[in-house]
C-alpha cells in the first residue's frame, strides 16, 4: 500500500501538467492564427484592389473587376468608392447578361443616396423594385429616395411595404412616419413618429412634428403640453411658443398666449420671418387683453421692420387713434355692459338741452338698441337709437330692418349708429324716411362731448 500511494500522486500529476501543456499550445495557436487571419485579410484586400485596378487600367469594362471592387467598397461602406462601380456595372449590365442586376442597380441606388446623389439613386432603384418588389430593401430604399424626392405618397406605398414584409425593421418608422406628416396625413403618422420616440426619446425634430400632428389631428391639449415642453429649444423653441400660443388665443387664454410669444422672441437665432410672426401674434393678444398700448409697440417695431406686413399699417393707424380715445375704445372693444352704460351717456349727450328717459334696452349679438322719450321746451318725441359695434360698411339691408323696427312701435325718429360707415345704397333708401345714419366722425364727435361732460 505504501509503495502504490506515491505512484498513484505521480501518475495523477504529470496528467495534469500533461493537459496543461496541451492547452497553453492551443492558445498559442489560436493567437497566431488570428494573426494570421488578419494578415491574410489584408492581404486580400491590398491583392483585390491591385489586382483588379491593374485589370480596370487595361480594360476599364472589366466585369469581374468591376464587381470584386464595388463589392468590397460596398462591404466597407466606402459609398463614394463603390458608387462608380455599380453604376458601370448598372450600365454594362444590358449587354453582359452575367451581370446580377438585381444585386449591382439595388447598390448602384443604395450608394447614390447614400452620397446624395439623388437623380442616379432613381435609376437604379426603379429598376431593382421591378426586378424584386417583395425585397424589403428595395421597398425601403425607392422610399427613402421619394421620401427625400418629396413624392410623399408614394415614399408612403414603398415603406408602407417594407414594414409589412420585416416588421421587425424600426429604421422604417422615420422616414414613414414623416411622410404621413408632410402629406398631412396627420392621424396616420402618429403611432411611427411614436415609436422613433420610444427608441430615440432626445429626437427634437421627431418630437415636435408629433406634437404638430397630435394637433392637426384633435389631440390640442395633449399637443400643447409638448409645445410647452419644447419652448426653450434652441432650434424648435420659438416654432413651438408660436404653435403654443395659438393654442392659447383660440381657448381666449390671451395671458398664457402672451407668455408663449414673449419666451419665443428672448431666443437666440430666431428666423426674421419668425420673429414678426411671433410680434404680430403678441400684439393681437395684448389688444385682446384691451392693452392697446403694448399691442402698439409690437405693431410698431414690425412696421420699422417689415412696413409692409399684413394690415399692420391698418392696425396701427386703428389702434392710434383707439388709444388716444377711451370712449371709442370702450364703444368697440369693451364688455357688453360697458358698452351699454356708454350707449345711455351717447343718448344723454346726443339731446344736451332736453330731458332724455330710457324707456327700454335690448341687446342682440351684433348691435344694442335704446327706445327713450326726449322732450324739449318746443317739442316731445319717441326716439330709437340703434348702435352697432363694427368698422365696415353697414348695408342697406340693416336699414331696412331698423326702420321696420320703428315702424312697429310707432316710433317718432330713429338713429342708426356705426363706428364704420354706410353704403350708398343705405343712404339712398333713408331719403325722405325719419332715419339718421351716423358714422365714425360723428360718434367720435359725440364720445368727446361725453368726455368734456365728465
Amino acid at each position: 500500500m505504501d509503495t502504490i500511494l506515491p505512484v498513484l500522486i505521480a501518475i495523477i500529476t504529470g496528467s495534469a501538467l500533461l493537459v496543461l501543456i496541451m492547452i497553453l499550445r492551443s492558445l498559442s495557436g489560436k493567437r497566431k492564427g488570428g494573426r494570421a487571419s488578419g494578415a491574410v485579410r489584408r492581404k486580400d484586400r491590398a491583392v483585390i484592389i491591385r489586382e483588379s485596378t491593374k485589370r480596370l487600367t487595361h480594360d476599364p469594362h472589366n466585369i469581374n473587376a468591376l464587381q470584386q471592387l464595388a463589392d468590397l467598397y460596398f462591404d466597407e461602406q466606402n459609398w463614394g468608392k463603390a458608387f462608380p462601380l455599380y453604376d458601370s456595372l448598372y450600365e454594362l449590365s444590358l449587354v453582359h447578361p452575367e451581370i446580377n442586376i438585381q444585386k449591382d442597380a439595388l447598390r448602384q441606388g443604395m450608394c447614390a443616396l447614400k452620397i446624395n446623389k439623388l437623380d442616379e439613386a432613381g435609376k437604379g432603384l426603379f429598376s431593382a423594385h421591378k426586378l424584386l418588389p417583395n425585397d424589403f430593401d428595395t421597398n425601403f430604399y425607392l422610399g427613402l429616395f421619394l421620401y427625400q424626392k418629396k413624392d410623399y405618397d408614394k415614399a408612403i406605398a414603398c415603406l408602407r411595404k417594407a414594414h409589412a414584409i420585416r416588421p421587425d425593421m424600426t429604421n422604417v418608422n422615420r422616414p414613414l412616419g414623416f411622410s404621413y406628416y408632410k402629406s398631412q396625413h396627420y392621424k396616420e403618422s402618429l403611432p411611427y413618429l411614436r415609436r422613433v420616440l420610444d427608441e430615440s426619446p432626445e429626437d427634437k425634430e421627431t418630437l415636435f412634428s408629433l406634437a404638430s400632428a397630435m394637433e392637426e389631428a384633435g389631440f390640442g391639449d395633449k399637443a400643447l403640453k409638448v409645445f410647452v415642453h419644447l419652448r426653450p429649444d434652441p432650434d424648435f423653441g420659438a416654432q413651438s411658443c408660436l404653435s403654443a400660443g395659438l393654442i392659447h388665443e383660440r381657448s381666449k387664454q390671451y395671458q398664457q398666449a402672451v407668455q408663449d410669444y414673449e419666451i419665443g422672441l428672448k431666443l437666440e437665432n430666431v428666423p426674421s420671418e419668425l420673429q414678426t410672426t411671433l410680434r404680430y401674434r403678441l400684439a393681437g393678444s395684448y389688444i385682446s387683453m384691451n392693452n392697446i398700448g403694448k399691442g402698439l409697440y409690437y405693431l410698431k417695431q414690425i412696421q420699422n421692420t417689415t412696413p409692409n406686413y399684413k394690415d399692420v399699417a391698418a392696425l396701427v393707424q386703428r389702434y392710434q387713434e383707439l388709444n388716444s380715445n377711451s370712449n371709442l375704445q370702450t364703444y368697440l372693444m369693451a364688455g357688453t355692459s360697458d358698452f351699454v352704460a356708454l350707449c345711455r351717456k351717447f343718448v344723454e349727450a346726443y339731446y344736451p338741452n332736453a330731458i332724455v328717459k330710457i324707456e327700454d334696452i335690448s341687446v342682440a349679438p351684433e348691435s344694442i338698441e335704446i327706445l327713450c322719450s326726449v322732450e324739449s321746451s318746443r317739442w316731445e318725441d319717441t326716439e330709437l337709437f340703434r348702435f352697432y359695434r363694427n368698422t365696415g360698411a353697414v348695408g342697406e339691408l340693416y336699414v331696412r330692418d331698423f326702420h321696420s323696427k320703428l315702424r312697429d312701435i310707432k316710433g317718432d325718429r330713429g338713429f342708426c349708429v356705426t363706428a364704420g360707415t354706410y353704403t350708398d345704397e343705405a343712404h339712398k333708401y333713408v331719403e325722405g324716411r325719419p332715419i339718421d345714419l351716423i358714422e365714425k366722425n360723428m360718434l367720435v364727435s359725440v364720445l368727446k362731448k361725453i368726455d368734456m361732460l365728465g
